[in-house]
């Protein structure tokens, strides 16, 4: 895996502050593979009440990028209870919990 502990830290400490502490979120696609290079961040969050407003997500962000360098993070959500799509099979197959 491609991050630090303190990113990986700063990620943790962002979800729950935004979406709460139940929420699982995976680290997925090339931050995954250490013989890989660059990248951005491709997280996949299983948030409880499904996809959040935009206020939470932006809460998400802006503390996130006051604890880490400012990269290009893709976000995903799901909801536990929402029909599985190939980018939620790819983060279930591949991602790391964070």
């Amino acid at each position: 895996m491609r991050l630090t502990q303190s990113e990986v830290d700063a990620i943790k400490a962002a979800v729950a502050e935004a979406f709460g502490a139940d929420a699982v979120v995976r680290l997925f696609g090339s931050r995954v593979h250490d013989h890989l290079r660059g990248g951005d961040i491709d997280l996949h969050l299983e948030l409880r009440n499904g996809r959040p407003d935009a206020w939470g997500e932006a809460r998400f962000v802006d503390r996130l990028f006051r604890m880490i360098d400012e990269r290009q993070i893709d976000l995903v959500y799901r909801a536990p209870d929402a029909p599985m799509r190939p980018i939620d099979r790819v983060a279930y197959a591949e991602g790391i919990v964070l």
